[in-house]
């Protein structure tokens, strides 16, 4: 009887003892991993209360919170529109730009206060050998004006961070004298000068313009005009009347047609009106080819069609063609005098404001790099600044 017994103790059910078992190293196993927890935490605050000893509690939290991201957008400010671009270099294409430049306010009134800039437009093949000229004309009026530059897409500039060319290049394109290309590029600027809202006269200037006066002169003379000055006559002859082409019709008819400098100002009413054209341009790409010059006829019809009133029809950039040729007259070094200078300020009568006045040209071209020299050493006395 009794070995029986043992046998059934020897021979019990293998499910109930690794029953047994489990229940045994269960506990074993959860005391392991709170041990091993407990372990974490105590490490964790060692290295916590170490950062906050060594680097304080404000870094640690700056830190945190500049690696937060939101999921959504709050509202931005109206600076945020306002703000001119930061920037000139952008991926838009011209398509792009022009429809991005042609945005107008309904309200007239601006919510903020505006001061309206000019901008300084500068359309040039590479360098610009004036700008220690230019940048004297504009030290200390800063905030009232925006300088735009286009030049050859291969150019690259190296004006130092100081200087107020440095980084104005806008994305440009080959430009041909003559060509549709060059429109084309003066567009760019202009598109390019709208972006910033607080720009309200827009100047096309060249690599071998210079101001005739101080920047407080220009700015309150372009200001206080009531009209834009762009030349846009009607010449009979060859050079006018001879290049138009019957097919720009009915967009445009021969009494229309009409021929200006390249180099002018607008107000931002008559820059949108520029950017924003489809009507003739399209006429003048296909019908104003060399010998018909394209730059010298777009803009001076297509305004006169539109807002004729509102031009000066005169330019406002002194030029001299009394040397005769296909362009005018190119000054150097030894021209730079003080006669040379009461030859181009005086002895002028022009309209300004429906009344006459002696002051007709705020700028004048073509100086070349070796008139800098004399330029600099004269403009105090003759320039003004």
């Amino acid at each position: 009887m009794q070995s029986r017994v043992l046998q059934l103790e020897e021979g019990k059910d293998p499910t109930v003892l690794s029953r047994t078992n489990q229940s045994k190293a269960l506990p074993l196993r959860l005391l392991q991993l709170l041990v091993l927890f407990l372990a974490l935490c105590i490490a964790f605050s060692f290295i916590s209360l170490y950062t906050i000893r060594h680097f304080g509690v404000q870094s640690v939290v700056t830190s945190v919170k500049s690696t937060f991201q939101p999921c959504y957008e709050e509202p931005g400010s109206l600076n945020k529109s306002i703000r001119p671009p930061s920037n000139l270099i952008h991926t838009m294409t011209d398509k792009e730009l022009l429809w991005a430049a042609s945005f107008v306010p309904r309200i007239k009134k601006y919510p903020f206060q505006r001061v309206p800039k000019i901008a300084l437009m500068f359309l040039t093949k590479g360098p610009l050998p004036l700008a220690p000229l230019w940048e004297r004309f504009l030290k200390g009026h800063e905030g009232l004006y925006s300088i735009y530059v286009h030049s050859l897409p291969s150019f690259q500039a190296t004006f130092p961070p100081s200087s107020v060319f440095y980084k104005r290049q806008i994305p440009s394109q080959v430009s041909e004298w003559g060509r549709m290309s060059m429109c084309d590029a003066e567009r760019r600027l202009i598109a390019n000068a709208l972006l910033d809202i607080s720009n309200e006269w827009f100047v096309l200037l060249s690599e071998s313009c210079i101001p005739l006066y101080n920047f407080s002169i220009i700015y309150n003379y372009v200001m206080r005009s009531k009209q834009s000055f762009m030349g846009a006559f009607d010449d009979p002859g060859p050079y006018g009347r001879g290049r138009y082409n019957e097919k720009m019709a009915p967009e445009v008819n021969i009494t229309q047609w009409r021929k200006g400098s390249q180099w002018f100002e607008v107000n931002r009413k008559l820059a949108i009106q520029l950017v924003e054209d489809t009507t003739f341009y399209p006429k003048f790409e296909q019908f104003c080819r060399p010998a018909c010059y394209v730059d010298e006829h777009y803009f001076p019809t297509m305004l006169t069609i539109q807002a004729g009133n509102l031009l000066a029809n005169r330019s406002i950039t002194w030029v001299d063609w009394s040397r005769g040729g296909a362009h005018p007259a190119t000054f150097g070094r030894a021209d730079i005098t003080e006669e040379f200078f009461k030859r181009v300020l005086e002895g002028h009568r022009c309209l300004y404001n429906n009344k006459t006045s002696s002051i007709c040209f705020l700028f004048a071209r073509k100086f070349a790099p070796s008139a800098l020299e004399p330029l600099l050493h004269l403009a105090p006395k003759v320039l003004g600044f």
